[in-house]
């Protein structure tokens, strides 16, 4: 039986995903770009997991899946932060935050295709009420200043090796604690955007933000979301998430007296509608 603290979990990771883009900008008032904020990122949160592991012992992983630790870090963690930061800068946060909400779309074929998880109307009609409030959400912001078409592009690369994280965490977490997945694929991350980091210097404040978006929005989220994965199916967990969208432009509204317009309003009811629905929706034997 799916535990109700699955949903508990993923929402809480949700949250604290949602401080990304405050902590970011922070940053990008200081010139920082948004490349090595994606490497301070990974760096600081793989150092995190590395701590946490070395004191619980969770080092061993086997030999045999060392590739695909490899090539997860390459994918699901340093072509996401890469690819996502690049459809910002093309198309904007607006344009950008849509294509990445297709993420529960890819993880519902995905999970479809890998897990034999049924695509129930219950889960479908969730599905529809997700994308279309975080649509909303996401038109209530800016605009880019290179080409849109770049930004629909890399936007979908962005949603897809987000999605990647609902398949590898459900094909791993059975085998390895989270704490051992990420000790291994994070640093993979941080290699790979390594080369495309230009370094700039910092205040303690900026410092603060970039050791936060690996404190906080990298281990304890990913922690969070892990623990919820344990416990729900991917699509399921895939559509929680979307509570991100609605509760960043609640941290913008508070950190920056951004008012929400009335489309973003109506895209939050959606979203929350979605969460409502799928978490309502019965365990029976084909969903499980």
């Amino acid at each position: 039986m799916q535990s109700a603290l699955g949903y508990v979990y993923v929402a809480l990771a949700a949250l604290m995903w949602a401080f990304i883009g405050p902590l970011a900008q922070i940053c990008f008032n200081e010139g920082t770009t948004p490349m090595e904020v994606a490497f301070w990122r990974c760096l600081t949160g793989a150092l995190f997991f590395m701590a946490h592991a070395a004191v619980t012992g969770r080092w061993r992983a086997g030999l045999r899946d060392a590739p695909v630790f490899t090539a997860f870090g390459l994918v699901g963690i340093a072509l996401f932060f890469g690819s996502y930061q690049i459809s910002v800068r093309e198309g904007g946060a607006a344009l950008a935050s849509i294509m990445l909400y297709t993420a529960p779309a890819w993880v519902a074929l995905l999970a479809r295709i890998c897990f034999a998880e049924a695509l129930t109307p219950h889960r479908l009609a969730a599905l529809a009420l997700a994308m279309s409030g975080t649509m909303l959400v996401s038109l209530s912001g800016g605009a880019g200043s290179g080409s849109v078409t770049a930004g629909v592009l890399w936007g979908l690369v962005a949603g897809f090796s987000y999605s990647l994280h609902y398949v590898f965490g459900k094909t791993y977490l059975h085998r390895y604690s989270s704490v051992t997945l990420y000790s291994y694929c994070l640093p993979a991350g941080a290699l790979a955007l390594l080369p495309w980091v230009t370094f700039s210097q910092h205040s303690a404040l900026g410092w603060f933000a970039l050791i936060m978006e690996g404190f906080l929005c990298t281990w304890l989220a990913y922690l969070a979301y892990c623990a919820g994965l344990k416990r729900l199916a991917a699509s399921r967990a895939a559509i929680v998430a979307n509570l991100e969208p609605v509760a960043a432009a609640v941290l913008a509204y508070w950190w920056w007296n951004e008012i929400l317009p009335p489309v973003g309003l109506a895209g939050s009811a959606l979203v929350l509608s979605g969460v409502f629905v799928v978490v309502r929706e019965k365990n029976t034997a084909a969903t499980a």
